[in-house]
């Protein structure tokens, strides 16, 4: 066989009969995704921030790479790893996420500035710059930057809700002037977005307080003695009926030990009675995230509800 940088099409196709061999047919669409690792995406203050990115790729549409342009364009999801709002594992949950990818997502996890260094909305900013990037650089990640989403889990699903609150666009907080931060639906599964009622994190200790989760993001602040401050932080008491929100799917398990279920809950009545659109499930006896939200069916809800809106 000639030795030459064989084109697929030009390869030759092993076809000998070998006995007892077992032939399996391959169609080219089999999905897989390429992983693009720690891709800055901002810079503020000295302060580095990356994501890590899962491109769809087959072999009859591979990912792009530097050498070679993309076959076609993804709708995107940039999703927010929980932590809450402390420093994030954000490698932890590839293998889960990445099967929206092999579902014909491009996904952008996002690594945002953590309580320490940032302070509330400092991750929702980020997050909203992380949409823009991936509209800017859409060609070079295969994406379509007019079917965009915003995806997270606990306090990085109420970082992804509030990416759709905040409408920053024509602020200094654009680090890409004249690139909108808007997408199209929101994906919140068991966000931590209600601290106003006292057992929403009920395995927290100092709930509220100063030294909590919560607490930190905003800077240090004891909520249980700062009304303002609480209740800028949850979420439902920034909506009302004028508020530009796309729609919202909430999925919450009914035996979460970190984030009360009745937070999801309280923001899905709130949702429906200001006249916004939202869908909620309840993942019947599912704890703080695992295995239950990745399953096949719930995947199938996320892909549709996302679909049906980008």
């Amino acid at each position: 066989m000639e030795l030459k940088a064989w084109t697929y099409e030009e390869f030759p196709s092993f076809d000998e009969e070998v006995p007892g061999a077992t032939w399996l047919e391959t169609t080219g669409d089999e999905p897989g995704v390429r992983y693009v690792p720690d891709v800055e995406y901002q810079s503020v203050g000295g302060v580095s921030r990356v994501l890590q990115i899962l491109i769809p790729s087959s072999r009859n549409n591979p990912a792009p790479k530097p050498e070679r342009n993309a076959s076609r364009a993804y709708p995107c999801i940039v999703y927010v790893q929980g932590s809450g709002w402390m420093t994030q594992n954000v490698y932890a949950n590839l293998p889960c996420i990445a099967r929206l990818a092999a579902m014909g997502y491009v996904v952008a996890i996002v690594q945002y500035r953590e309580s320490g260094i940032g302070v509330f909305p400092d991750p929702v900013r980020d997050a909203r710059n992380a949409i823009r990037f991936m509209r800017v650089h859409a060609e070079e990640y295969a994406v379509d930057p007019e079917r965009m989403a915003v995806m997270g889990d606990s306090s990085g699903g109420h970082t992804a809700t509030y990416a759709g609150i905040l409408h920053d666009d024509d602020t200094e907080y654009n680090l890409f002037p004249g690139t909108s931060a808007e997408v199209s639906c929101i994906v919140n599964y068991y966000g931590s977005t209600d601290f106003t009622f006292e057992d929403s994190n009920p395995t927290t200790p100092d709930h509220n307080e100063s030294t909590s989760p919560e607490g930190m993001i905003m800077g240090g602040i004891d909520l249980n003695r700062d009304r303002e401050a609480r209740e800028l932080l949850t979420v439902k008491c920034n909506i009302d009926e004028k508020t530009s929100i796309v729609p919202v799917l909430i999925v919450h398990g009914t035996k979460d030990r970190v984030v009360n279920t009745k937070c999801s809950v309280y923001l899905y009545e709130h949702l429906r009675s200001t006249g916004h659109e939202c869908q909620l499930y309840l993942l019947r006896g599912a704890d703080h995230g695992g295995p239950a939200f990745w399953t096949p069916d719930v995947l199938a809800i996320v892909d549709e509800f996302v679909r049906t809106h980008v």
